[in-house]
């Protein structure tokens, strides 16, 4: 019979990535049945939203952590600094989310749920993923750095899809309607919100370690021999 902390370790990431999945494919089908563009234009502009590509991250992550924990792609997702990063990216949809743009519309119905679970929800349940996650004290200031390049990827391809296209996912890099300097401006940023936050993680992460180990040297009994 499995002990609790490891059916929580299963249990817990299922859940997450059930909810992802259900948030993302419904997401899809709202978009594609939108009628605002055609339906490659529409496909295009799903998976040009970081919101989703983090989301689609996160999923795929809790999935290959549930179904092969031990190897491959399982192993991979559940490295504490792989874990730490996506923790990163998804902390950053949520907070930018519900810091700038949640005031700019009012979802009502299915789309109301849907943008809680990507926005709110799963941000906040994989971070506590992450939190109960073991042993987080490798973890390194450099790893910072590394974890920018997803980001600074997509910032590329959406404004020379921008450029083209005339279709930006996000008002604030919108270089049509509040030009290239401030955009410029926003992406700074916005990256110095993923860094503070990396930091805010490895941070808790070590202190974390150190607790869980004074706790568990406290706790060791001496015998006379």
């Amino acid at each position: 019979m499995l002990q609790s902390s490891s059916l929580s370790r299963i249990l817990f990431p299922a859940v997450i990535a059930i909810l992802g999945w259900f948030a993302l494919i419904t997401q899809f089908y709202i978009n594609i049945t939108s009628g605002l563009a055609g339906t490659t234009e529409l496909i295009i502009r799903y998976f040009s939203y970081f919101t989703i590509l983090t989301n689609l991250l996160v999923a795929v992550c809790c999935t290959c952590i549930v179904i092969i924990p031990r190897k491959g792609a399982g192993a991979f997702f559940s490295r504490p600094r792989t874990l730490t990063a996506i923790t990163v990216y998804i902390l950053i949809v949520g907070i930018i989310y519900n810091v700038i743009l949640r005031f700019l519309w009012q979802p009502e119905g299915i789309q109301k749920l849907v943008d809680e679970l990507l926005h709110s929800v799963i941000p906040v349940l994989f971070l506590v993923y992450w939190w109960f996650a073991p042993d987080k004290r490798n973890v390194q200031w450099k790893h910072i750095f590394s974890w920018l390049i997803y980001p600074l990827i997509y910032l590329i391809y959406i404004l020379i899809r921008g450029n083209f296209s005339g279709f930006y996912p996000y008002p604030f890099v919108n270089v049509d309607q509040i030009g290239i300097t401030k955009v410029i401006l926003n992406s700074i940023g916005i990256t110095l919100a993923f860094t503070i936050t990396g930091v805010i993680l490895i941070t808790a992460g070590k202190w974390q370690y150190r607790r869980q180990t004074s706790a568990s040297a406290g706790t060791i009994k001496y015998t006379k021999p």
